[in-house]
């Protein structure tokens, strides 16, 4: 039976009630379905799912946990059982029209959708980019599955080992060695830029990216900045190879682009970028902490 206060008494199958019920939570479950699948589109499916699941379920529901645990429990189920079934596979490559210059390296392509959100307020610029900034989440989705639902969980949305491993029905030994081996394979966790610092040097960058004006980009980088392409593997460190690949690419592509700003996304500024009116994908800017420099720059394809 459903705990009083999770406003059990009031739902059952059928029944309007259940809408009522779930609202408050449906919000953050699209938000863990998406940091668990890195895509939008996934994430909209796998809630439905979720949803649907609950409903059919709900008579069963002895309320031994709260409401909102048991639905991240059907929630992270259904995200692993979507990634088992290649739901996180990127897509395909586009062919660039013109010779790729030799990348700084080439790396397993971790395609995650940048979560699109307002922007961050001055007062508190990490509001609503905790867990969903965009290296957070690359570096997640390169975790074994049960690794990313472990930390998720633990670290991101501060449930008990103990729950966590109710929910990936395992013990808390097993828990605890899958948070282990994923906060030892998760990069350090460097400071953002201040948003409106960051919104600043990535207008500057979109706009010399427009006019193919590479010196212009170049002056904004450091020897450490580096430009990554999903679903391409192509990587650009430094200087020097982003250069030699935006130089490839404006001569190759014979036309500029314009960069239009289409909000903030997976914590960053975004663009999106047309040629002749025809969307060519988005340029997010990543800035360094000190709100002078680029530290990154991605360029989603397509």
């Amino acid at each position: 039976m459903i705990r009083a206060d999770d406003g059990g008494s009031r739902a059952r199958p059928g029944d309007d009630g259940f809408a009522e019920l779930v609202r408050p939570y449906e919000h953050e479950l699209r938000v863990h379905c998406y940091r668990m699948l890195g895509s939008l589109h996934d994430a909209e499916d796998a809630l439905q799912e979720t949803l649907l699941s609950a409903w059919q379920a709900l008579p069963g529901f002895e309320g031994r946990s709260s409401l909102r645990t048991w639905l991240y429990r059907i929630a992270t189920s259904r995200c692993l059982n979507a990634v088992r079934a290649g739901a996180r596979r990127p897509p395909t490559a586009p062919l660039p029209p013109f010779d790729v210059p030799a990348p700084s390296r080439e790396e397993r392509v971790t395609w995650c959708e940048p979560h699109p959100h307002p922007a961050p307020s001055a007062d508190d610029p990490l509001d609503v980019r905790h867990g969903l900034e965009y290296a957070f989440l690359c570096a997640l989705h390169s975790l074994p599955p049960r690794q990313t639902a472990a930390l998720v969980l633990c670290d991101v949305l501060d449930f008990t080992v103990a729950e966590c491993a109710e929910m990936l029905e395992s013990s808390p030994t097993a828990v605890k060695g899958l948070l282990q081996r994923a906060r030892a394979a998760m990069p350090p966790n460097d400071p953002l830029a201040a948003p409106k610092d960051e919104l600043r040097l990535a207008e500057r960058l979109a706009r010399a990216y427009a006019a193919d004006d590479v010196d212009g980009v170049l002056a904004l980088l450091t020897d450490r900045s580096w430009l990554a392409m999903p679903p391409a593997p192509h990587r650009y460190d430094g200087r020097e190879a982003i250069g030699r690949f935006l130089r490839a690419s404006a001569a190759g592509r014979g036309a500029r682009y314009a960069v239009e700003p289409s909000g903030w996304a997976g914590g960053h500024p975004v663009f999106r970028c047309l040629i002749d009116g025809e969307d060519r994908g988005l340029l997010m800017v990543i800035a360094a902490s000190d709100g002078a420099t680029v530290s990154g720059v991605v360029r989603f394809l397509g």
